[in-house]
């Protein structure tokens, strides 16, 4: 018998998709994991993380070597200066990040803005918070943010903002102009931004990927979201993390500890690893999926699709 604020949630879609696709024999383009296995010294590299004896718990908050190389990303890539010490926290992957978030920050009644269509885990987290979801639709054909929907989806009642970009499922990436109109609106109404940035190193075209923390005023507001999964291709290591200010990256931690407390040690030293030898074999995995999604666009439209 399911609670009442998870009525309506079901099975998720990932779960029912993969069944599908298991049942027919079909191509399981329903759920984002790769076809391919991560890099090899990635792999290797949790190898000797248990061969050295790492396979108890994990700090509550992370392995330490994880949440420095974390703090060393956030500033390599975006100049973001995270406290490893203090500013981090890892997960069992973005998803845990994002409801440990959730649970620590809202209160009963707080109300959550979702950018709608939206990965179907922040609905049930948003109700497993006791809070109440608020969208704002990003409509066909170019699934822009309109800024005056935005602020229509504000009430004094409005806690949190969840910003995901590279979007999931549309692809879209925020442009800044749609970036600066979030801003704008979390520091008019004292709003916390949450943003799932797992697709971070995978945008196409040249489309340049800016963290919202990067904003004049967002950075003390914002906790950023990713994971190893999507860049990495290792998404059953369910090795993700958080970054931000302390006092947000407290509320998650306080939710977290209480959920999983800490674990995936030897997955969090290849983590660790892989952010700080490993980003050539991102870059060639951006470049073979951008080869491969022009293949199956021309594919189509040779087969009389439309552009």
């Amino acid at each position: 018998m399911t609670v009442a604020r998870l009525s309506g949630f079901g099975t998720t879609i990932f779960a029912e998709m993969t069944q599908l696709a298991q049942r027919t024999g079909a191509i399981n383009l329903g759920q984002g994991f790769p076809d391919e296995d991560g890099p090899a010294e990635v792999v290797e590299a949790a190898v000797r993380a248990a061969r050295a004896g790492h396979n108890q718990y994990a700090p509550a908050r992370g392995v330490p070597e994880l949440r420095s190389a974390i703090a060393e990303h956030q500033a390599r890539h975006y100049g973001l200066e995270v406290d490893p010490e203090t500013g981090v926290l890892v997960t069992f992957g973005a998803t845990e990040a994002m409801g440990a978030a959730l649970l620590g920050l809202c209160e009963p009644e707080d109300e959550v803005i979702l950018l709608e269509p939206y990965y179907d885990a922040y609905a049930a987290q948003v109700a497993l918070a006791g809070a109440t979801r608020r969208v704002v639709t990003l409509r066909p054909p170019d699934f822009a943010l309109d800024p005056d929907a935005l602020r229509a989806a504000v009430t004094p009642r409005t806690r949190v903002i969840v910003v995901n970009s590279p979007h999931n499922p549309t692809g879209r990436v925020l442009a800044r102009e749609e970036l600066a109109a979030l801003a704008e609106v979390c520091l008019e109404h004292d709003l916390i931004a949450l943003t799932d940035e797992v697709y971070e190193h995978l945008t196409f075209d040249g489309a340049e990927h800016v963290p919202l923390a990067t904003l004049p005023g967002m950075a003390e507001r914002t906790l950023t979201i990713s994971s190893l999964g999507k860049s990495f291709s290792l998404t059953g290591w369910k090795t993700g993390w958080l970054s931000g200010p302390p006092a947000l990256v407290d509320a998650a931690a306080t939710a977290k500890q209480f959920l999983s407390f800490a674990g995936g040690t030897p997955f969090q030293h290849a983590a660790a690893h892989a952010l700080r030898h490993e980003m050539a074999a991102v870059g060639a995995l951006r470049s073979a999926l951008e080869a491969k999604r022009d293949r199956l666009c021309d594919g189509l439209a040779a087969a009389g699709g439309e552009e």
